[in-house]
């Protein structure tokens, strides 16, 4: 809604040295989004007058239309001689009066009017457009022609009100009435504390039986219709200049007399009107459901197919409008039009005014439905003040009269379906216990007198609510107006105080060291929306019985192509590397942590909880039952190189066994050794996937998996060549989780290495190697380090000889070589007893 300063003034005394900015500040304290304030004018000075064409040259000689002009400006240029004018534009002719910018003026865009020489002639200023003027469109994207009885030489700036402020105010749904000039000014008029001059409080005559005919059948979508008739409207009469400029300013368009009156009256009291000429209507007026199929030509010239729930106006024809949102062609005000041999004018000379009230959620649905907002929609589907409809129809009425010289007709017409006050009750203090802040009786009784309501009572109040506040139904919605008028910037700002010795829960605690560690890994973390589709799933290679198929499916998804919650993290950060990687970020290692959705079981429907009590254990325990399994997941994505060459080195691209050292930093993290072993899952390579195991409670439980992606997982996300991934489940890892992590004791005595080289056969892992070394060297391994691969010639084929460093180290005396060498044959026995493991060279 924009909300021209000036003419908020007219409701409202406001002080003189108010600014719009000033005003601004107040309406947002009041708690409406007054998001901008347009200065009008700026950069615009004078001499700006009004002027009289006087004599126009047609110049032929040029490739575009060229006149040559000689203009009455009176006194303004200092001389009283016509002004010679150098003009393109052609809708304006001899004797018309002109807005002209002479030397010396600045126009809007710091553009600057001088006496210059162009097409062989001198040009002394300029005849000014509405949109050189910033005024915004009139319609004619012409010179501006300005009635007759305006004086040459007058200033223009006043007389087109040029110079003025715009609120442009972000009307939230609950607050329709703010859709108008009358709301905003009772907001302006309660936030500074004046009174307000209600425009809708005006003389309405009762109605009659002699109105024009009006037939209501569906009083539940129009509760209230009142019809009006003004004739003998003069149909060469124009919008005055001052009714025009307001109409822009608000903006809109100006585009006839009698419509520019319509919409005028809607943007003063928030009532959307419509007028009928009478002679094109056929027999009485109704208000109906349409018929399925029916058509109408609305006033955008588009033929619409109406549905049975939309609400229709009709005569005897059938539907000549859509109610509240859009009227028909074959009734709207015919344009005027003059008879080139007599000069007569004609056009429409009797109007009947439309002002009803239709049901803010049929006109919601059914502007949704046809694809059609229309500022009238906006204001019913928000809420219209029921009572302001026969104060708009007679503003209407008093408007055609003024300045259409029309007559008003006696017969009025006002159906209403009946209906009663709507009232609240309320205890006193509850918008004390809301906001925290002892108000006290008389202030709320004070500020609810003040949005309009009427209160009765002590401690219990019964609140009758305004016609024009649809919105409040309830008492938190009066507590609201009590608090947002006694300003939200007077609430007292408490931090809560947590009781000593809370912090981080464990499961907190593990969840940062594990983004800590992947962080310090030189892992990138990248968030992804929590959804997924089953495209995705097609992608990853999933089996039709892989549990990851079972989804969530949301009702209200935010993409048709991702309707599901997710069940794994990959899709999304597959999704971040291939963006990166198409970028030109082509060494990528991302990793994330959060929740997947694994639903078991059969699916729940879920209680809705109630808000005006805490819900009971029982229905909480009711409501989690109903949700799917949440565990929270860790996963790490790379491609491209891992190691960058340099002068240091040649670097190395990331492979398989980086994706499953992610997963050891990740159990590192949290404080839980892993069991690697060999394995087969898609999404990963047959040949390069691995399985992470933890013991918990003496069982081995799977925990994730880690591996080079399949090579057609790879060419479905558009992947770089050999591109790794990891997952793992760090809800399990939590489980296994000891407590917190023990501090290493640092024995002071030497260490004692051992190297030992292992022949067995090419299948047998490593790590169950490495496993049953560990095993057996004992307490007095302090670590163990794979540090050389070897197949060929010299072993046989089907070999490979796994080379190992052990460090052994006794925390209270230094290690003989004979105790190293023990516990080093130890492991090698038991590694040859598990793994058929020789020693190399034996």
């Amino acid at each position: 809604m924009r909300v021209p300063l000036s003419w908020l003034r007219e409701y409202v005394d406001l002080p003189a040295t108010e600014t719009g900015r000033d005003v601004q500040a107040k309406l947002i304290s009041a708690g409406l989004e007054v998001e901008t304030v347009e200065q009008l004018g700026a950069g615009l000075t004078g001499p700006l007058v009004v002027g009289k064409v006087l004599t126009i040259e047609e110049l032929t000689e040029f490739k575009k239309p060229i006149r040559f002009c000689t203009v009455d400006v009176g006194q303004a240029n200092g001389t009283g001689e016509p002004q010679e004018i150098i003009c393109g534009a052609r809708n304006f002719a001899e004797g018309d009066k002109v807005v002209v910018a002479l030397p010396g003026a600045v126009l809007p865009g710091d553009f600057r009017i001088a006496e210059r020489k162009t097409y062989g002639r001198v040009s002394r200023g300029m005849i000014c457009s509405g949109d050189e003027l910033g005024m915004g469109d009139d319609g004619t994207h012409g010179i501006i022609v300005l009635p007759p009885e305006h004086e040459v030489g007058t200033d223009a700036t006043v007389l087109l009100e040029l110079f003025d402020e715009v609120l442009d105010i972000a009307v939230t749904p609950d607050r329709g009435y703010c859709l108008s000039m009358r709301g905003v000014a009772r907001e302006a008029a309660t936030a500074y504390g004046l009174p307000l001059r209600d425009p809708a409080l005006l003389d309405v005559p009762a109605p009659n039986s002699y109105g024009y005919p009006v037939q209501i059948t569906d009083p539940i979508g129009c509760d209230r219709f009142t019809a009006r008739t003004v004739v003998g409207l003069e149909p060469e009469a124009r919008s005055p200049i001052w009714l025009q400029r307001r109409l822009q300013k608000a903006g809109m368009r100006p585009i006839s007399l009698a419509v520019d009156i319509t919409n005028y009256v809607m943007l003063e009291l928030g009532q959307p009107l419509h007028a009928y000429d009478r002679n094109r209507l056929d027999g009485s007026i109704g208000v109906r459901r349409a018929e399925a199929g029916e058509k109408i030509t609305t006033l955008d010239g588009t033929v619409r197919v109406l549905d049975a729930a939309d609400l229709v106006i009709t005569d005897n024809r059938g539907p000549i409008g859509i109610a509240g949102v859009m009227g028909g062609a074959n009734t709207e005000i015919a344009d005027p039009e003059t008879d080139p041999e007599t000069g007569i004018v004609t056009g429409t000379s009797e109007v009947v005014i439309e002002a009803a009230h239709f049901d803010a959620i049929s006109i919601a649905r059914t502007a949704r439905r046809h694809k059609l907002s229309s500022e009238a929609s906006k204001r019913f589907e928000r809420g219209v003040d029921p009572q302001a409809a026969a104060a708009a129809a007679q503003r209407c009425v008093d408007l055609l009269v003024l300045l259409a010289g029309g007559t008003a007709e006696a017969g009025v017409t006002e159906v209403t379906a009946p209906s009663a006050p709507r009232t609240i009750a309320m205890p006193a203090n509850h918008p004390d216990r809301i906001a925290g802040v002892d108000y006290g009786r008389e202030t709320v009784v004070r500020r609810l007198q003040e949005v309009g309501c009427d209160v009765y009572g002590q401690d219990e109040l019964v609140v009758t609510v305004p016609s024009w506040r649809p919105d409040l139904s309830e008492p938190n919605d009066l507590a609201e107006e009590v608090i947002r008028l006694e300003g939200y910037e007077n609430l007292p700002s408490t931090l809560p105080k947590p009781p000593a010795g809370r912090g981080l829960t464990e499961r907190q605690r593990v969840h940062r060291r594990v983004g800590r560690a992947l962080a310090g890994a030189g892992y990138v973390e990248a968030l992804n929306y929590p959804f997924i589709g089953e495209q995705a799933l097609d992608h990853l290679g999933l089996d039709a019985d892989d549990a990851r198929r079972r989804l969530v499916r949301l009702v209200n998804p935010l993409s048709d192509e991702e309707p599901a919650l997710r069940t794994t993290l990959l899709p999304g950060l597959l999704g971040a590397l291939r963006r990166n990687d198409s970028r030109g970020s082509h060494d990528l290692a991302l990793f994330e942590t959060g929740l997947v959705f694994r639903p078991e079981g059969e699916p729940r429907i879920a209680v809705r909880l109630p808000v005006d009590r805490r819900p009971t254990d029982e229905e909480i325990a009711g409501v989690n039952a109903a949700l799917p399994v949440q565990p929270r997941h860790a996963a790490v994505v790379l491609a491209g190189s891992r190691e960058q060459a340099g002068w240091w080195g040649k670097g190395r691209p990331s492979d398989w066994a980086d994706a499953i050292q992610a997963a050891r930093t990740v159990a590192t993290g949290a404080g839980v050794e892993l069991i690697v072993s060999a394995a087969q899952q898609a999404p990963w390579h047959p040949g390069r996937c691995a399985a992470f195991h933890i013991e918990v409670d003496g069982e081995k439980v799977l925990v994730g998996h880690a591996g080079e992606l399949h090579p057609r997982v790879v060419k479905a996300f558009g992947l770089p060549a050999r591109s790794c991934a990891m997952e793992i489940d760090l809800d399990l890892l939590e489980k296994a989780n000891e407590g917190p992590v023990k501090a290493p004791r640092i024995s002071s005595f030497p260490v004692a290495t051992q190297d030992v080289a292992l022949v067995v056969a090419q299948g047998v892992p490593a790590a169950e190697v490495e496993a049953a070394l560990t095993e057996g060297a004992g307490q007095l391994l302090e670590s163990i380090r794979l540090f050389d691969v070897y197949t060929g010639d010299q072993l046989g084929e089907g070999s490979k000889s796994l080379a190992y460093a052990l460090k052994f180290r006794a925390p209270d005396r230094t290690l003989t070589v004979d105790e190293a060498s023990a516990a080093r044959d130890a492991a090698v026995a038991l590694a040859a007893e598990r793994t058929g493991a020789v020693l190399r060279g034996a």
